[in-house]
């Protein structure tokens, strides 16, 4: 035995395909179950999938590459929870494709940033990082307000990502466009809007209609606030 050891050692392509094949085999025994486990992801009261505009303000976050500076994970260590807020759970990205957790944070941590501040804060943030904190490194982004949001493609989208397991609804599908305008747009009759969307901010927006910037600012007003906490808190001490 020891002999065949030592002659598989020495043969550097069957190691390599002996080690292959044992780290497979782990992997299958390892992710093969949590496929076949309904509660891999425990589902969380008030999570629901991104309104119209915050998902198109999420494609924009993703695009103009936030993840590389900012991360969307608190870790449970006591001086994070006391930094941000309350750790992260995984429900709270059962719906993103791909996770925003980053890998970095030169910039601080925007899991809990929804409400944190207004929605002007944000737009003057974004146009001018340094005119609202000195110290800030972040780029400007001020062409995001002159840049119409492209409204043709969000009901395709959220068909797409029904197919990948979004629970998006007829409906929510077929009011898509309407409500992407809808939460962009402050005077109008909101009733039927917060039905489908509940907590989600309606931003500013313009008479021109919905901007690229009114859209990445409902997705960071909407970061940490499906989730009451309080209730999670509630469940954890019941278990």
């Amino acid at each position: 035995m020891l002999i065949r050891h030592e002659w598989i050692e020495r043969n550097a392509i069957l190691l390599l395909v002996l080690v292959l094949i044992t780290v497979a085999i782990g992997g299958i025994v390892e992710v093969i179950p949590l496929f076949t486990i309904e509660t891999t992801v425990e589902h969380v009261k008030g999570v629901r999938p991104y309104s119209p505009l915050e998902l198109a303000g999420r494609d924009i976050y993703v695009r103009e590459g936030c993840y590389l500076c900012h991360s969307q994970q608190i870790r449970a260590l006591k001086d994070e929870v006391e930094r941000y807020g309350h750790y992260s759970l995984a429900a709270e990205s059962m719906y993103d494709h791909p996770f925003q957790w980053g890998s970095k944070r030169i910039g601080p941590d925007l899991a809990r940033v929804g409400g944190k501040y207004s929605s002007e804060w944000h737009y003057a943030h974004l146009t001018d990082p340094e005119a609202v904190v000195p110290e800030s490194l972040m780029p400007r982004y001020a062409f995001l307000a002159e840049t119409p949001l492209r409204q043709d493609r969000i009901a395709a989208k959220m068909r797409t990502l029904r197919e990948l397991g979004t629970p998006y609804t007829d409906d929510q599908i077929a009011h898509a466009r309407d409500d992407l305008v809808a939460q962009a747009t402050v005077d109008t009759d909101l009733d039927t809007f917060r039905k489908r969307w509940p907590k989600a901010v309606v931003v500013p927006g313009n008479a021109n209609g919905p901007t690229e910037m009114d859209a990445l600012v409902a997705y960071l007003q909407v970061l940490g606030t499906m989730v009451d906490f309080a209730d999670v808190s509630t469940e954890q001490e019941k278990q």
